[in-house]
């Protein structure tokens, strides 16, 4: 066996494994497919320098894998493993960061779009088979224009960024908060995508200027990573902070919001509305005041899935492993102290 084992647990075709394999002659590609092959043997483990893996295998004993050198993750956040053993070991961790941006971008104006055209109001009438009267068509069915609008990006990372870039084209002021004061991208950019430059906002916020930021928003969009710092960050006072006509999606995580603060929020219309794809409990369990708020659009955590998502993951994988092989710094690792 190679003295330079790959070892693929995350979704990969056959082309991409062969395309890989031909970066180098020294390198022995395996894809070990849970659901058919079983448990990853021990073998496998102990020569294991290169793993890209997903959710579904769970990462192995620090003992197990003596030459382990790198993990790209088949995810864009590393949460899920920073209590691991593994993680606080010298093996270097890296993420598909980057290839979420389009879909969970377009999921966003989705929503928004939805909002501020009344499109839930619609299509109850639809399903009545009448509409009102011309009066009251005017009332219910008058939809808002995006443009004008001041749309808040909480975390400015590759997200973030396609969301600027779709603001503008509508028209939209784009504020974000960043922690740092180098606004350029750092890691993987599909082509076409985002603002790697950093040059949309209109202005730039640091984490403590949270409060005086969301007093500026009509929309707000949740793109931070989950970390100690971002934790329970939106809590009442942040939700009094916001104004009362504003719009708020969360497409991080549940817990950087405080869901009961949240929930008084929604319930006494300190904010309008809200589009929720992540929450405490996930999947959201049945009878959670959630389902029946009329202000709230709700969805399963999908809001990032997409058919393109492995060939985009693979991408990354293939291109770090590059970089790798070529002794050159990887794209989207893992800063362990800061936990993404």
């Amino acid at each position: 066996m190679s003295s330079r084992l790959v070892l693929i647990t995350a979704p990969l075709d056959v082309q991409k494994q062969r395309q890989i394999q031909g970066l180098s002659p020294d390198l022995h590609v395996q894809v070990w497919r849970d659901k058919e092959m079983g448990a990853v043997s021990d073998a496998l483990w102990r020569e294991a320098e290169i793993l890209y893996t997903s959710f579904a295998t769970p990462l192995p004993a620090q003992e197990q894998v003596p030459r382990l050198r790198w993990v790209q993750l088949y995810s864009a956040g590393p949460d899920h493993i920073l209590a691991h053993p593994l993680f606080s070991t010298g093996v270097t961790f890296t993420t598909t960061s980057g290839i979420h941006a389009v879909a969970i971008a377009e999921y966003v104006f989705t929503m928004l779009l939805a909002w501020f055209h009344r499109l839930p109001r619609l299509l109850e009438w639809q399903q009545r088979g009448a509409w009102p009267g011309r009066s009251e068509r005017l009332a219910l069915f008058t939809g808002e224009e995006l443009r004008g609008k001041t749309l808040g990006v909480i975390g400015y990372g590759s997200i973030g960024r396609e969301l600027a870039r779709l603001a503008t084209a509508f028209g939209m002021r784009v504020l974000a908060m960043q922690r740092g004061a180098d606004h350029r991208d750092p890691g993987f950019v599909l082509q076409g995508v985002g603002d790697p430059a950093g040059i949309l906002p209109a202005r730039y916020y640091t984490p403590d200027e949270l409060h005086a930021m969301l007093g500026e928003c009509d929309i707000v969009v949740i793109a931070a990573p989950l970390t100690a710092q971002t934790r329970g960050m939106f809590d009442d006072a942040a939700f009094q902070a916001m104004r009362t006509n504003a719009f708020l999606v969360n497409i991080a995580r549940g817990d950087i919001c405080d869901e009961a603060a949240l929930l008084r929020a929604l319930q006494e219309r300190r904010i309008a509305g809200a589009a929720l794809d992540v929450f405490h409990q996930e999947p959201l369990p049945p009878g959670h005041p959630f389902w029946s708020l009329p202000n709230v659009f709700i969805s399963p955590h999908s809001s990032g899935l997409s058919s393109l998502y492995d060939e985009r993951a693979a991408a990354v994988f293939e291109e770090n492993l590059r970089r790798y092989l070529a002794g050159e710094p990887l794209v989207n690792v893992v800063d362990k102290a800061q936990g993404y």
